[in-house]
């Protein structure tokens, strides 16, 4: 069911911005009297799910969830029409219009997408605000990844200055240390103030290891469910008891306890438990999925968050200012891309749905769909034939040079940048089929 939800999501986020973007083309090339022979959601190679011709344009939805596309009269586009580009320029094709009406017509799509994710952002903030842990409310310090740990940080370690950088959150933390090459952090470790220096292959460790969360708050492990088919029901374990060692290894914070008992699928386990002023040894059987059935109290137990809430004249500059800050820090996080590790971490469809929400959450997918968006925006506009970037390169050509690229150019451009694109598809999805097989996805 979780599958069905994330799919649902993503298949819906990615109709959302596909029609949209390929509305961005559609418009301005009728309203430069340009004719749209196409306009499809999705692909149809062999056939298409529904199409409906209205006026001098084929509306449908194809089979092949990959994107969509409209197909413009004279103009080279992945449809690769010789036949038609070999007839005289009609009045009505793309290939007639001036340069700039062409320009136009191609930035259209990269303009809405980027347009939407700061739309989108606006509604998200004026609907939901904004929510963040701060990191001076992290009562109990920090919970660091692995690889940060063997960099010398430690569970409870709270984080008092990032140098060169200005952290509010724990988010904005891991983002400093990962995209912004942070390495010098001072930290205060059970009252004592101390300097820690990350390695500078840090960011290259962190994604051979595949760790997505650099830092957890820590929080202690007060029962506050038992759930009924958990193994835990019949352990005499009740709500309110502080779970805090397991087969004798402390286990003081939540993470802790959860990595302990994790590790011990299908064994029978001593749980040290902290009931008043008594300290008690229960036996627990723990499931082949390292699980007890066990809930811990919810973070407001613990912590107080940060809330900021907008209006709507107010959402406007913060909703555009997020979708800055995004399209900067996507476009900064590509530099991890130019490593083996950043390679491996490549993901298509499948690592795109992990981000979703496992259940129906709005806030949750809307502020995907805004990203998405942004991150559509920015890929498409990329210098690369077969993208809309690529042909704006050429029309800026035109435009500079007083002449159109000769055709056969244009042709052997598209043809490479459509196997350049299908191959890092294939590459991408294929690592998305590595990681599932392997559990990392």
């Amino acid at each position: 069911m979780e599958f069905l939800i994330k799919a649902g999501q993503l298949i819906l986020s990615l109709s959302i911005l596909v029609t949209l973007h390929e509305l961005g083309h559609f418009v301005p090339a009728r309203l430069f009297g340009t004719r749209v022979e196409r306009f499809f959601l999705f692909f149809d190679w062999r056939f298409a799910l529904w199409k409906r011709k209205i006026g001098d344009t084929v509306f449908g939805i194809g089979w092949i969830p990959l994107g969509g596309y409209v197909k413009i009269s004279g103009m080279i586009d992945e449809s690769m029409d010789r036949d038609q580009m070999a007839q005289p320029p009609q009045p009505w094709e793309f290939r007639s219009k001036p340069a700039w009406q062409r320009l136009i017509i191609m930035v259209g799509g990269v303009t809405v997408n980027l347009l939407l994710g700061m739309l989108i952002y606006i509604a998200v903030l004026f609907t939901w605000g904004r929510d963040y842990l701060p990191l001076e409310n992290a009562t109990y310090g920090l919970h660091p990844s692995n690889v940060l740990k063997e960099q010398g940080l430690a569970d409870g370690d709270r984080i008092v200055a990032v140098e060169g950088h200005a952290v509010r959150s724990i988010e904005e933390l891991g983002k400093a240390i990962l995209i912004e090459g942070a390495r010098h952090l001072t930290i205060d470790r059970q009252g004592r103030t101390m300097d820690v220096t990350l390695g500078d292959d840090v960011a290259d460790r962190i994604l051979e290891r595949n760790e997505k969360t650099l830092f957890t708050p820590c929080v202690p492990f007060y029962v506050d469910t038992l759930l009924p088919e958990g193994t835990a029901m019949a352990s005499g374990l009740r709500k309110g008891d502080r779970l805090i060692a397991v087969n004798g290894q402390p286990t003081p914070w939540f993470a802790q306890f959860r990595e302990a008992v994790g590790a011990l699928q299908g064994r029978q386990v001593t749980l040290g438990v902290l009931r008043g002023t008594d300290t008690l040894q229960l036996p627990v059987q723990v499931n082949d999925q390292g699980l007890i059935g066990v809930g811990n109290r919810g973070p407001e137990a613990y912590f107080t968050f940060a809330k900021e809430r907008y209006d709507l004249l107010s959402s406007i500059p913060a909703g555009i200012a997020y979708g800055m800050e995004t399209l900067g820090g996507y476009v900064a996080s590509l530099k991890l891309l130019f490593s083996a590790s950043g390679v491996k971490q490549m993901g298509g469809f499948g690592s795109i749905g992990s981000l979703f929400s496992p259940s129906w959450d709005w806030q949750v997918f809307w502020n995907m769909t805004a990203f998405l968006s942004i991150v559509l925006a920015f890929m498409n506009i990329l210098p690369i034939p077969a993208l809309d970037g690529g042909h704006v390169v050429f029309l800026l050509y035109e435009m500079v040079f007083r002449r159109a690229p000769d055709q056969r150019v244009l042709e052997v451009a598209q043809t490479v940048g459509m196997v350049l694109l299908l191959g890092l598809i294939l590459f991408a999805n294929g690592n998305d089929v590595v990681k599932w097989v392997t559990g990392h996805l």
